[in-house]
């Protein structure tokens, strides 16, 4: 084991403590939001919802008790040293904060249920990588718990049918229910083909908050609007916030078709990122 690998088993601990223990500001003003539009059970859902934010950070606690899979990003610049694996660092990472932050063993073989014990499986951590200009790493952590994975949709449109996009989100978000633990942040990706439109709607929960072209932000706001006309409500109790927000990937696909992912995340949008200079 070499400098490097150690450094990045260290980043990567870093980042699975930060992701469980603390929410993004960003994420907890929304709420901070939401909670003013809200009245009787709902308003008191969201208090309950930033209490449990704070508590878990000031107690060094996991937000919830499903710490989900650990799914990673990686940006490796062309001209960043790779000296180790990085697939076998992040996963010994993922080893070692299992057992220091705590977290739930999550990962189990798909058909037999075996529990692995330490949340590292095959091609588990998932890991994205990506070639980018510079010489630093940049990784990107996104924990995801199986309440919203689990009532995530894809569906291959006709060519002519992006009109039905925003509806057919609100129809599967209603189908969801309370299940997902709302409100809810929405990844939506829109091309590419039957796979890469579900990686889009995952990246675009990772980059949440980018700046967006006028048309797309429009689609956003509008899918955002629908979902919160269901009075689902925090945790399913009714209300205004269903959705806390929207966030769409586009790529290019085939002229014949037109795939669309919807990838839920729950209200406790854990995340976290940082960048090794070489």
């Amino acid at each position: 084991m070499n400098d490097q690998h150690s450094r990045i088993v260290e980043t990567v601990v870093e980042l699975m403590k930060e992701a469980q223990r603390n929410l993004p500001v960003w994420v907890k003003k929304r709420l901070e939001q939401a909670k003013e539009s809200e009245e009787g059970i709902a308003k008191q859902e969201i208090n309950n919802m930033l209490e449990n934010v704070v508590y878990s950070s000031n107690r060094n606690k996991p937000l919830c008790q499903d710490t989900g899979v650990p799914i990673f990003y990686i940006e490796i610049g062309r001209d960043f040293s790779l000296k180790t694996s990085i697939r076998e660092a992040i996963r010994d990472g993922v080893k070692k904060a299992t057992e220091e932050v705590p977290l739930r063993p999550s990962v189990v073989h798909p058909l037999s249920r075996k529990n692995s014990g330490d949340n590292t499986g095959k091609f588990v951590p998932i890991i994205n990588t990506e070639i980018k200009e510079g010489k630093d790493l940049k990784i990107k952590l996104l924990p995801k718990g199986a309440g919203s994975e689990n009532v995530s949709h894809q569906r291959m449109f006709l060519p002519g049918e992006k009109e039905k996009i925003p509806n057919w989100v609100k129809k599967k978000v209603k189908e969801a229910g309370p299940k997902p633990c709302p409100p809810l942040f929405l990844g939506i990706g829109i091309g590419g083909s039957f796979d890469y439109s579900s990686v889009l709607s995952k990246k675009a929960l990772i980059d949440f908050n980018e700046k967006k072209s006028p048309d797309i932000r429009e689609l956003e706001e509008e899918i955002t609007k629908k979902v919160n006309e269901l009075d689902i409500g925090p945790m399913g109790v009714g209300g205004n916030t269903t959705a806390l927000g929207s966030s769409i990937k586009l790529a290019s696909c085939h002229t014949a078709s037109l795939p669309v992912a919807l990838n839920i995340q729950c209200w406790a949008f854990r995340y976290s990122e940082e960048t090794i200079k070489d």
